[in-house]
């Protein structure tokens, strides 16, 4: 499956007669942080890039069960799509960070992510570089070349994916798109399966953009929050030091929401993750440990099952139309 991302802006610009200067900067900035945003060179390795683990081509994620990042380092986390970040209200399987353009900078210096030694080394290593240079100096209109300007640029490219749609999304424009398995499927997601509870309809990317627990990993930290909590306050000095212990520690990522509110409730919370093209974006779960889309639905019905206080039982019929539903999210 191939997802389609931004048309060339060389080709925008010849189809269409652009006379705004400011459309013209805007595709031009864009361009720039598809560059950007698949460029090696901008690792400690040179051969790794943000792509290496948001491929466009498998939805923006990796198909790994953990990230890893330059050097071969493992990191703690499964890579999310980043194909619905316009709907986040908040960044991370954990939700630490708020703000887009601090969120893109983690990555460049993070050790098992790009490596690098410092921010202001990235953006050297983008100024020596002829084609950004020139580039970047006709979109800046005038402002310097630092690190706003690079993450300005990744945002511009994947604020503007085209991400398609999906038949989930044009039978909700009133389309007949859905089968009658994927209609009773959607029937049972709003309804007796309770996947509405957290995957709010009506939503594009179908998340309530809020923290839960689905059982998974929390054994790792289990009766060592004590330890862990002064790793954290070790780490606490700065959000990028906290983001690289989350990545390097598997025990101090297993507690979840709790590293960012410190509250007991949200020990072992993570975010309700996306479901556009859930069926193509396996593994599953902040650490990718469930392998296939029917096995993670068997785990949140339980979960949701106990979270409500009363057990959800699908039958085999009807495993098979919420599954067909949540096909049906994706791009095929």
């Amino acid at each position: 499956m191939r997802i389609t991302t931004l048309l060339p802006v060389a080709l925008l610009l010849s189809a269409c007669s652009i006379t705004n200067p400011a459309d013209a900067r805007a595709q031009g900035l864009s361009r720039l942080g598809e560059q950007l945003f698949s460029d090696p060179r901008l690792s400690a390795d040179g051969i790794t890039s943000c792509a290496s683990c948001h491929d466009p081509l498998r939805a923006f994620t990796d198909g790994r069960k953990i990230s890893v990042g330059a050097f071969g380092r493992p990191s703690t986390r499964n890579a999310p799509s980043l194909l619905d970040l316009e709907d986040m209200e908040s960044f991370f399987w954990d939700g630490r960070l708020d703000d887009l353009h601090e969120t893109l900078l983690q990555p460049f210096t993070a050790p098992n992510e790009l490596a690098n030694p410092s921010i202001d080394h990235v953006v050297q290593v983008v100024k020596d570089i002829p084609s950004y240079r020139r580039d970047f100096q006709k979109v800046l209109n005038g402002r310097s070349l630092d690190e706003r300007a690079l993450t300005d640029a990744i945002a511009a490219y994947l604020e503007n994916l085209d991400r398609g749609t999906n038949r989930y999304e044009l039978a909700q424009e009133g389309g007949s798109a859905l089968s009658a398995e994927e209609k009773r499927g959607l029937a049972l997601f709003e309804g007796k399966a309770q996947c509405a509870a957290c995957h709010t309809p009506g939503t594009t990317a179908l998340t309530d953009n809020q923290f839960h627990h689905a059982g998974i990993g929390f054994e790792r930290a289990s009766g060592r929050i004590k330890s862990l909590v002064e790793r954290i306050d070790d780490a606490q000095r700065s959000r990028s030091q906290l983001g690289n212990l989350i990545l390097e520690d598997e025990e101090v990522a297993e507690l979840g929401r709790f590293v960012t509110t410190r509250k007991a409730a949200d020990i072992g919370g993570f975010r309700t993750p996306a479901l556009r093209n859930v069926a193509n974006t396996a593994p599953y779960m902040h650490d990718g440990s469930v392998p296939t889309l029917e096995e993670a639905v068997d785990r949140e019905l339980y979960y949701r099952g106990i979270a409500s206080g009363r057990p959800i039982a699908l039958t085999v019929d009807e495993q098979r139309q919420l599954l067909a539903f949540l096909h049906s999210l994706s791009l095929e």
